[in-house]
């Protein structure tokens, strides 16, 4: 079994938008990305500096706007402000959201054309009628992967374990319109291993630590392990185990350092390409 490096894509990724944000800026528009954490979680907190550094290194101005315990509408309030911010060329949410709220809430004060990580459901509806809109990011790295690994979809059986709007849903409309067989499975699938052996393409995003296992890898397939599940020593790993599936899986995403770099690159591209499209 060969490991995909994520790692490297994100890097290519990066460059692509490193050239573009230097356009711009030469062109008198900043692209400039609002974080909004209304939490203090610790684990937030960290995915929050990586993606400042991340911002730094392609020329992405990032600001936080960070909440202590906010209410919902204390919440809704800045989105709406960020909204309608012109410096501000794209806008993200970070969970935990507050008690009572919920992503699809929260997501719709964010307009559509800052929305870079499709948390609106505009951008979700936009995305299954085929128009062009931001997808979420982690679902956006399934398939930049998946085709930067030069997979033609085309015909292709792919199995998504997982049905949120924020991986599972996109991801499989995103590969649907690559012409893709695709089959969502659920908690309530029958038979799961049985299911997932037929698939060409697995992507689990079922947010299980290392759930899936040989019994549920068709021999040659390529495996998108979208899991970052906290270990007791700190680490993480995936929804993958990949000891187990390593005689059978043709390719697959390590974690870390599968998705989690491509995603966030993503992130910056949105970034860079709402803002071209604001700035125009």
């Amino acid at each position: 079994m060969r490991n995909i490096d994520g790692r490297a894509m994100g890097k290519a990724i990066g460059a692509e938008v490193t050239t573009a944000a230097a356009k711009l800026e030469a062109e008198g528009t900043s692209p400039t990305l609002a974080v909004v954490v209304p939490t203090n979680d610790e684990a937030t907190a960290w995915y929050v500096r990586s993606i400042q550094r991340t911002a730094a290194r392609v020329g992405v101005n990032c600001r936080i706007e960070q909440l202590s315990s906010p209410s919902v509408g204390e919440l809704t309030a800045v989105l709406d402000r960020l909204s309608l911010d012109e410096t501000v060329h794209g806008v993200i949410c970070q969970t935990p959201l507050p008690e009572g709220a919920t992503l699809a809430q929260v997501g719709e004060h964010i307009v559509p054309r800052k929305d870079v990580d499709g948390a609106n459901p505009v951008s979700l509806g936009r995305l299954a009628a085929g128009m062009d809109t931001f997808a979420p990011a982690t679902a956006a790295a399934v398939l930049e992967i998946l085709k930067r690994e030069n997979l033609d979809l085309s015909g292709k059986h792919v199995v998504v374990i997982g049905r949120s709007n924020v991986v599972g849903k996109p991801a499989a409309l995103l590969l649907l319109a690559e012409n893709a067989t695709v089959t969502v499975c659920h908690s309530r699938t029958r038979d799961l291993a049985e299911v997932c052996a037929r698939a060409d393409v697995l992507v689990a995003a079922v947010g299980r630590a290392e759930m899936i296992t040989g019994a549920h890898i068709k021999p040659g397939a390529v495996v998108v392990d979208v899991g970052t599940n906290p270990t007791d020593d700190g680490g993480l790993v995936g929804d993958v185990d990949a000891d187990a599936i390593a005689e059978r899986a043709g390719a697959l995403t390590p974690v870390p350092g599968g998705v989690g770099p491509v995603t966030t690159m993503l992130l910056m591209r949105h970034t860079v390409d709402a803002a071209a499209r604001q700035s125009g």
